[in-house]
């Protein structure tokens, strides 16, 4: 097993290690709060879910739309490291935000202005990976990627829970440090990777406006569209264990937020665990069927938790929605920038991202008017059925274009194909 990490570690720059380590101090910081989120809004303004998926989609509007349409093109404009730096100071204001405001109105207020330049940092992260990892070993990278937010999972909501259940505020506080923290090694640590050299920089004398022009070119790439909105199904199902599941089994299935922590480092250790020998063991696997099977996986997990009752049984649930998770990350990931060209990462990652702000916007708000209004269960329904929509879009993508998908997962850049009407 020494061997093995050691081969693994080998395979991959200084650099690449380099943004590992400062992603997991950040995200270290992200992993103690975001679990419990939909909580502390409930406990402290005393709102139900329907106010909380209201904030979800007043953060996704700012962050997801505004903070990664300016944050790809910055990137490909600008570099990735201010981009980076700005969303981990943005990072920890927000945190402090959350702590000194009590007023719910001015508390949107404060997620809308602070998303705008917290969600900038996202396209930089994924456009450095590729920028420092030769196309063959990125479906590995991301896998390593996964490993690094999972081995901050594993730790976070575990630490998170019991510090939940004497104080949120200390959460959001440890939060502020760590991304100040996260913030300096940025600027001291990573090399700028923004790729220099090829003719298409030519662009980097002409205006910002012209770089944002580009996402039309993104917008062209039919087969990638296509990917993003099958994708985008795919999340609206499982963003609700980001949102809706610590409320159900907390609020309505009597777990207290330590049990909720430990089925979430559940999820993480699998992942930290197995995500490379899993990665290893799909890497010849069509990419689309690997993504309609993991799916699947997601359907009947999520489904579950409005049939099943018992502690046990949820964490059987989580172990399913794991394995389907281990299967798609890596592959959707490394799928998603082998579309774009070397000097448009930033922005195809941009595009790429609405995969996480749509359902973000909007699933947090239709699952809260179905628990506060409804039988609780009825999310879980729902889920699934959404989940049955993507697998069913991941067949047909593989039926119209699977061979240029299959290329692409494998890091080769053709010209844009239309999939066939």
């Amino acid at each position: 097993m020494f061997t093995g990490l050691k081969q693994t570690y080998h395979k991959f720059s200084k650099g690449f290690w380099q943004l590992m380590a400062v992603s997991f101090v950040d995200m270290l910081g992200g992993s103690l709060i975001f679990p419990f989120f939909s909580l502390y809004m409930t406990y402290k303004f005393d709102v139900g879910m329907t106010q909380v998926g209201t904030m979800f989609l007043v953060w996704a509007l700012t962050s997801g739309v505004v903070g990664n349409t300016l944050g790809g093109a910055m990137a490909d404009r600008f570099g990735r490291k201010l981009n980076m730096t700005i969303g981990l100071i943005a990072s920890a204001v927000s945190a402090l935000l959350m702590v000194l405001i009590s007023d719910l109105f001015a508390f949107y207020i404060a997620i809308a202005i602070v998303g705008i330049f917290q969600d900038i940092a996202g396209p930089a992260r994924e456009a450095m990976i590729a920028d420092l990892v030769p196309e063959p070993l990125r479906p590995e990278a991301y896998g390593i990627f996964r490993v690094v937010f999972n081995l901050t999972v594993t730790i976070g909501p575990a630490v998170g829970g019991i510090l939940a259940a004497r104080s949120f505020e200390t959460l959001f506080y440890l939060d502020v440090f760590i991304s100040l923290i996260a913030a300096a090694a940025v600027v001291v640590v990573l090399p700028e990777t923004r790729p220099a050299g090829n003719a298409h920089w030519k662009e980097a004398n002409q205006s910002f406006r012209h770089t944002i022009k580009g996402y039309a070119q993104v917008l062209r790439d039919r087969p990638f569209i296509a990917f993003v909105l099958v994708s985008i199904l795919s999340t609206l199902m499982y963003f609700n264990m980001n949102s809706s599941l610590s409320v159900f089994l907390v609020n309505h299935r009597g777990l207290t937020p330590e049990q909720f922590g430990y089925i979430l480092s559940l999820n993480a250790g699998m992942v930290v665990v197995l995500q490379l020998f899993i990665t290893r063991l799909t890497a010849a696997w069509q990419p689309l069927i690997s993504l309609a099977l993991g799916n699947l996986l997601y359907v009947l997990g999520f489904s579950m938790y409005g049939f099943v009752g018992t502690y046990v049984w949820f964490l059987a649930a989580m172990a399913i929605i794991t394995i389907g998770e281990m299967i798609i990350a890596p592959k959707e990931q490394a799928l998603a920038v082998g579309f774009a060209p070397e000097h448009m990462r930033g922005r195809y990652m941009a595009v790429h991202a609405f995969v996480w702000v749509i359902p973000v916007a909007i699933g947090p708000l239709g699952a809260g008017l179905i628990m506060d209004n409804l039988d609780p269960r009825l999310v879980w329904f729902a889920a699934g059925t959404i989940g049955l929509l993507a697998v069913g879009g991941f067949i047909t993508l593989q039926l119209k274009a699977g061979r240029l998908f299959t290329q692409k997962a494998n890091g080769k850049s053709f010209a844009v194909e239309s999939i066939s009407e």
